[in-house]
């Protein structure tokens, strides 16, 4: 693969995805885009990048769906759902007015292992809930791993990461060499294609936002706009939460810490008298 096209396949995922890729990655973009070449039945990275600048849509979400890394798993790093039972909803429990729904979103949420840990994390706090509405939004670029999430089917490995056995077999059946989680949790997640690098105030106010190890993919001035966005869309009093490897420090100054967990961040008070919004790395 030339350098040219090399060049104009990273180009075009920067602007259509907001993704940092370089040269050296060219072993990376091939790899990727081998499979969408077979499957296409054309002859180069060129022809299909060819395809995707006339306007061919399927071609151009096909080799985002190939460039993009959808690396999860249950209970990802731990930390943070411990803070989400913690922490977070305790908060906003004691806050929130009893009809009042608390409302999710999870931001490149992948193949669904994060919102699925929340769903079952929440079941574990029904009593505290107290019958509280909690809606749990989850979005992805690729239509690929949605529908992989949509499907709530995993396989040995995928449940083995992260999963306690008591919750696998609580939640999940067998099916062949795969497991399938409960159609009932993927029913109280709500999946949808969004793309951060576009304007989300159609989804309206969130309580919480997960958006982790996804901006570890962005560069600075892209990671700050999407900062931005987020605490536009937070609740005065909102949380968000970011990968082990992702920091505000130096890209935003739009969150400050939580004062009773030090990976906690909040989001500046527009006034003395306000709650803080939250942001949790």
């Amino acid at each position: 693969m030339s350098t040219p096209v090399v060049l104009r396949v990273i180009d075009f995922i920067s602007r259509t995805a907001g993704i940092v890729l370089t040269t050296e990655k060219a072993y990376f973009i091939e790899a990727r885009l081998s499979p969408v070449l077979r499957e296409e039945n054309a002859t180069s990275i060129d022809e299909l990048m060819q395809r995707a600048d006339r306007g061919d849509r399927r071609i151009a979400q096909r080799m985002v769906d190939a460039l993009t890394t959808n690396e999860t798993f249950f209970f990802r790093d731990k930390a943070p759902f411990d803070h989400f039972r913690n922490i977070i909803m305790p908060e906003l429990l004691a806050r929130r007015p009893a009809g009042k729904p608390i409302r999710i979103w999870c931001a490149a949420c992948s193949s669904g292992q994060e919102p699925f840990s929340l769903v079952m994390i929440l079941d574990e706090m029904r009593a505290q809930l107290g019958g509280r509405n909690v809606e749990i939004h989850a979005s992805d670029i690729s239509e690929t791993i949605l529908a992989k999430a949509k499907s709530g089917i995993f396989n040995q490995f995928e449940v083995q990461r992260g999963l306690p056995t008591k919750m696998l077999l609580q939640y999940f059946t067998k099916e062949g060499d795969n497991w399938k989680i409960s159609p009932d949790v993927v029913r109280r997640v709500n999946f949808f294609k969004f793309n951060l690098l576009d304007d989300p105030r159609a989804m309206g106010t969130f309580d919480i936002v997960f958006c982790r190890n996804v901006l570890i993919y962005f560069d600075r001035p892209t990671r700050a706009k999407i900062f931005d966005k987020i605490a536009d869309r937070l609740a005065p009093d909102g949380f968000m939460l970011l990968g082990g490897a992702e920091s505000t420090f130096g890209v935003t100054d739009r969150f400050v810490s939580h004062p009773k967990e030090r990976m906690l961040h909040l989001p500046v008070a527009k006034k003395a008298d306000t709650l803080a919004r939250s942001a949790i790395a």
